[in-house]
């Protein structure tokens, strides 16, 4: 049966890493100047991430690629987890350019989303094909990416906050 060799696999958390540098250097910056604009054309959206959050989060969401790239590094491609995560990081790529079009500007990811996160999906997915690995539909990323966000997020809201309570109590 078809593999790939496993720095396909680890391609992908290498291509996170640089993508998420951006994230990293910018989301909390952004997030505060562009919070009125946003708050004024999404009522009742309220966004708070701070520079503690977005580290704690991008950290959380390194373990999870971290994983995932190593299960696929180890089974040639062929993990159900790592075509899972390779699917999603695709779809988040895309996900960015949709947000910088809506707020028409900069948005945090959407330097490297065209020029890293998309161009390395679609290379491992046509390497995956081409090496014969059995292909698994998107349809357990559609459904796992958000909730894998949304905990690393609700975790990092708690980790955080824990923080912020501790550093107000000194």
């Amino acid at each position: 049966m078809g593999r790939v060799p496993a720095g396909v696999a680890w391609g992908l958390l290498a291509a996170w890493v640089v993508h998420d540098a951006e994230e990293l250097a910018t989301m909390a910056r952004w997030t505060k100047a562009a919070r009125p604009r946003l708050e004024e054309r999404l009522p009742g959206v309220r966004l708070d991430v701070s520079q503690a959050h977005v580290n704690v989060a991008i950290g959380l969401m390194g373990g999870v690629m971290a994983v995932a790239s190593a299960l696929g590094a180890r089974t040639g491609g062929r993990s159900a987890v790592f075509q899972a995560a390779l699917a999603g990081f695709g779809v988040h790529g895309v996900v960015h350019l949709a947000q910088a079009a809506i707020y028409r500007g900069y948005t945090p990811g959407v330097v490297t989303a065209p020029v890293v996160v998309i161009p390395y999906s679609v290379w491992a997915w046509r390497r995956l094909r081409r090496a014969g690995v059995p292909l698994r539909g998107p349809g357990a990323a559609v459904v796992a990416f958000p909730l894998v966000l949304a905990g690393v997020h609700a975790l990092a809201h708690a980790l955080t906050g824990g923080l912020r309570r501790a550093q107000a109590r000194e």
